[in-house]
């Protein structure tokens, strides 16, 4: 039986909220995910894990600062000395993107140690645990620098090449697992683009046509006993059918912006029995890890009572202790702010940041005009100026007979 931690998309260097810590000099963003990922790593050494996957994306960009790559190393040298080793691939964060350049995390592949293992290109491993041998097979981000392209793709459009890169991982997915020993424990891990996967937060934006595509029936196969995945930042199973072989997201460690601020943040410890018969299901447990409450407030004001008044009520009702918070107002039609701003950053003083307070006005939408010229009768131009008032049929047959009524006398004076 094989027990082991899955995590990824670490993200260290998301500073988009927050400040400077006055004890430590750190941006406290990022002391808020060396606190979850050493959650997970305490967790995974206090636990007597197998083995740690870590499916890409350590830094936000493939330049990460001194600070950023010392406190990663600090918390992967803790499984070092555990004994367990460390399987780390490369995600598009880590990837430099231009030939010839390292990545984020080759480091680790170049340290004098044994048990770090760099997936920088597709293949499988065969690493020894104190519970056994377990089988992995790879797949870092998908580029034109990691997966081989043909001279006939090189005046290809873009998509196109995204189509050839998605096919040709697949092959080599298929290629390696067909070399590897049934009896054996085996993994899937990879930084991937899933086609049936759920985008949080920011991801939403991402354009499909921008990331090689994947489809499940490609990963879940034989004799693959578990697909560990980094990229997306839900926690997801994308094959939870009795007696599938799981496809699971571990979803990033801590909330990146407010688009995730109701998702619960951690890792995934994974169990796989032994083969024997192969009766017995693998099991995944999400763990949560700590995570920094991101707190909107959505608050509609009405325009008989103050417009302050109404904000302040609404957040004395929410606990906002050590929390990133912003607020949205919305207002009435036609009425103006009219907010005191001081009152309201001294009613969040709890919170660790007050991001903004944000109004949202209500636009009233204008009728459209009534089409009019010259060669209409009176009678279609008052039909089509009561048609914009949105007047009954029979309260505008009413008013235009009694107005041609008056016309023709008029006429007749």
């Amino acid at each position: 039986m094989i027990t082991f931690t899955h995590t990824a998309d670490i993200h260290f260097g998301v500073e988009n909220y927050g400040r400077i810590d006055p004890k430590t000099g750190i941006h406290t963003r990022l002391l808020d995910f060396h606190k979850a990922l050493s959650f997970c790593i305490d967790y995974t050494i206090a636990n007597q894990h197998d083995l740690f996957i870590f499916a890409g994306d350590a830094y936000k960009t493939a330049n990460p600062s001194p600070t950023q790559q010392k406190l990663l190393l600090q918390c992967f040298l803790k499984l070092y000395k555990a004994n367990i080793p460390v399987i780390i691939v490369v995600g598009n964060h880590d990837n430099p993107l231009s030939f010839g350049k390292a990545n984020a995390l080759d480091l680790f592949s170049d340290l004098p140690v044994d048990g770090f293992y760099v997936i920088n290109k597709p293949q499988s491993l065969k690493i020894t645990t104190k519970s056994g041998p377990v089988q992995i097979v790879g797949i870092p981000w998908p580029t034109r620098n990691t997966i081989s392209i043909s001279n006939r793709y090189i005046y290809q459009s873009a998509e196109k090449i995204t189509e050839h890169i998605a096919q040709s991982v697949g092959n080599i997915i298929q290629h390696l697992a067909s070399q590897l020993d049934p009896s054996l424990p085996a993994i899937l891990t990879g930084h991937l683009t899933v086609s049936s996967g759920i985008f949080s937060g920011s991801e939403k934006r991402a354009i499909y046509g921008t990331d090689p595509v994947l489809l499940p029936s490609q990963l879940a196969i034989a004799p693959f006993d578990y697909v560990a995945l980094g990229h997306l930042h839900r926690y997801q199973n994308l094959n939870s059918e009795p007696g599938g072989i799981p496809i699971v997201y571990a979803g990033s460690i801590e909330r990146v912006d407010f688009g995730e601020r109701k998702e619960d943040k951690g890792f995934c410890v994974v169990t796989i029995p032994e083969k024997i018969q192969n009766k017995l299901p693998v099991t995944c447990k999400f763990i949560t890890t700590p995570m920094r409450p991101m707190i909107q407030l959505d608050i509609e004001l009405h325009d008989q009572a103050d417009q302050t008044e109404q904000i302040l009520a609404k957040i004395k009702q929410v606990d906002l202790r050590d929390a990133i918070v912003k607020i949205k107002y919305y207002l009435p039609e036609n009425l103006k702010s009219n907010l005191n701003l001081r009152a309201i950053t001294q009613a969040c003083a709890a919170a660790m940041e007050l991001v903004g307070v944000f109004p949202v006005q209500k636009i009233s939408l204008r009728p459209a005009r009534s089409v009019a010229n010259s060669e209409m009768d009176l009678a279609q131009l008052l039909k089509n100026y009561f048609t914009g008032k949105q007047l009954s049929d029979a309260k505008q047959a009413s008013l235009i007979s009694k107005a041609l009524d008056l016309q023709d006398d008029l006429n007749n004076l």
